[in-house]
């Protein structure tokens, strides 16, 4: 249900949003790569203005998923050594759990073989 409901009122205006932008600006228009030389670039690329839009705003979706992503790296590898920390605490105190119930465990006494 979460689903359906998530896909109703986020995907499907996203995705309309997206299809009235790209009708909107489907005219060519020319990306001059050549800053020396605008009147006669040696780089160039024509193209519909909704793919260089939607193109920019894909690079900066990935810029800040890799900008923050390399900025946790403290918080992970931190995350990381207390989960380790917590892995060896565990397993010493299993460890002295099963010490511990061998040691108080009641022995019997030792009999002597009946002749």
């Amino acid at each position: 249900m979460l689903k359906k409901t998530i896909w109703l009122f986020v995907i499907l205006p996203a995705g309309l949003v997206l299809v009235a932008l790209a009708v909107a600006n489907r005219h060519e228009v020319s990306l001059i790569l050549d800053p020396l030389t605008p009147d006669d670039p040696v780089l160039s690329v024509e193209a519909p203005f909704f793919l260089f839009l939607f193109g920019s705003a894909i690079v900066g979706l990935l810029m800040g998923g890799a900008a923050t992503w390399l900025g946790q790296g403290r918080w992970r590898r931190t995350a990381r050594q207390c989960r380790q920390e917590a892995n060896e605490l565990r397993r010493e105190a299993d460890r002295l759990n099963r010490q511990l119930e061998t040691a108080t465990q009641p022995r019997l006494p030792h009999t002597a073989p009946a002749d």
